[in-house]
């Protein structure tokens, strides 16, 4: 006797409860990893698989424990498919088998909760899926005790907001490396007791101020120079005002006596990705052109030289280091999943001194719909896949 329920086909029922979970998972670790700044880190899917594993661990029948492997499978493979063709590298493997154990630990702790023998195993369970949750992924940085001096010749406000001191964000992650130190005098160079200088947009500077820094460098100093010709950092000070960093590049007479001279202008905001895969995004930024072998390479944004005992990265943009254009979430600089650029990193690495490395990104708009494609085709296999097996088990059960 019909009552006017539509009966659902046991073949669809069960490629549905294998494939939406999957999908449910996979969709919402790439809105957060979309929110945290693009990272392909496998962690950022953790929490929304282990969620969804655990929801079904309670709707899902006794008997049905294979089916709650299989989507948690399911869900890790999807996710870390996305991660690889997005990022155009394969995923750390710590991350990967992170993910997909406190996947499993979550759907079968969950279960776990349902039978009075297991449940004390069960809290177990998720008390290790909770702690894989909060140690898993990469961690806020802290200070190391070793922190060598850092000098800091800049006009822009990295160590003052417009109406009160404050550090930058950039300033904030370099302190748990360096003894930050900022210098108004390059003359006080040779005294600071710093072997690495952050030369970021400077003032003009005299004949002699300049002759201080290049003795500094040649005596074995490590500087990073970041000389802008377009600089886009905002203020609300206006032009002419002293407190106002200087908007164009004013280290031409210096850079000429390493044997650099300025090349072509890109006004555009591009992300640049560096030959080790690290991101930088750069805005307004020109082109170095080296006139002596110590420079590497020979006409590049950003430049190595050695000078005399000393070495040199040169940068044409010193917006890089502005917050917008590498950190996600303004109130957590020191927070890797916070980044949206291995900005910190690279200013670290060129100054001598190792942060936070190992970040993969999503590349072009192209790899990560190409990269969601393949996961969802993946996903839906893998639900086919299961729907047969699965099927064919209810059946030899039922004859």
């Amino acid at each position: 006797m019909n009552d006017g329920r539509v009966k659902v086909p046991r073949r669809l029922t069960i490629f549905l409860t294998l494939f939406l979970p999957v999908v449910a998972a996979l969709v919402a670790g790439l809105v957060r990893a979309w929110r945290s700044g693009g990272q392909a880190d496998p962690w950022t899917w953790a929490l929304p698989a282990a969620l969804m594993v655990a929801l079904m661990g309670q709707l899902l029948a006794k008997n049905l424990w294979r089916w709650l492997l299989w989507i948690a499978i399911g869900a890790t493979g999807a996710a870390l498919i996305f991660c690889t063709i997005a990022a155009a590298r394969p995923p750390d493997l710590w991350a990967a088998v992170g993910l997909l154990l406190m996947t499993l630990l979550a759907g079968f702790g969950s279960r776990g909760l349902r039978e009075g023998g297991t449940r004390l195993i069960a809290v177990g369970l998720l008390v290790l899926a909770g702690l894989l949750a909060w140690r898993g992924p990469s961690q806020p940085l802290t200070a190391v005790a070793d922190r060598p001096a850092l000098a800091v010749i800049t006009a822009l406000p990295l160590f003052w907001t417009e109406g009160a001191r404050a550090d930058a964000p950039i300033i904030t992650v370099l302190r748990t490396r360096f003894t930050v130190r900022p210098l108004d005098d390059p003359r006080a160079l040779a005294g600071s007791g710093a072997r690495a200088l952050l030369l970021a947009q400077p003032r003009a500077m005299t004949a002699e101020e300049l002759v201080a820094i290049d003795a500094w460098v040649r005596a074995g100093g490590t500087a990073l120079v970041l000389a802008d010709p377009l600089l886009r950092w905002p203020t609300v000070l206006p032009p002419g005002d002293r407190r106002r960093a200087p908007s164009v590049n004013l280290l031409p007479p210096l850079l000429a006596h390493w044997g650099v001279e300025p090349g072509g202008l890109d006004e555009a905001e591009t992300r640049h990705f560096l030959d080790d895969g690290q991101l930088v995004t750069l805005s307004g930024t020109q082109a170095f052109m080296g006139r002596q072998p110590g420079c590497v390479p020979p006409r590049s944004a950003i430049m190595r030289c050695r000078i005399g005992q000393g070495r040199v990265v040169l940068v044409g943009d010193a917006d890089l280091i502005d917050d917008r254009l590498w950190l996600a979430d303004p109130a957590s600089p020191l927070d890797p999943r916070a980044w949206a650029a291995d900005t910190p990193a690279l200013v670290g690495h060129w100054l001598g001194v190792s942060i936070a490395q190992g970040r993969h990104w999503f590349r072009e708009a192209g790899d990560v719909v190409t990269g969601l494609r393949w996961a969802l085709i993946f996903g839906t296999g893998w639900a086919i896949l299961g729907m047969v097996l699965f099927r064919r088990t209810e059946q030899r059960v039922e004859q």
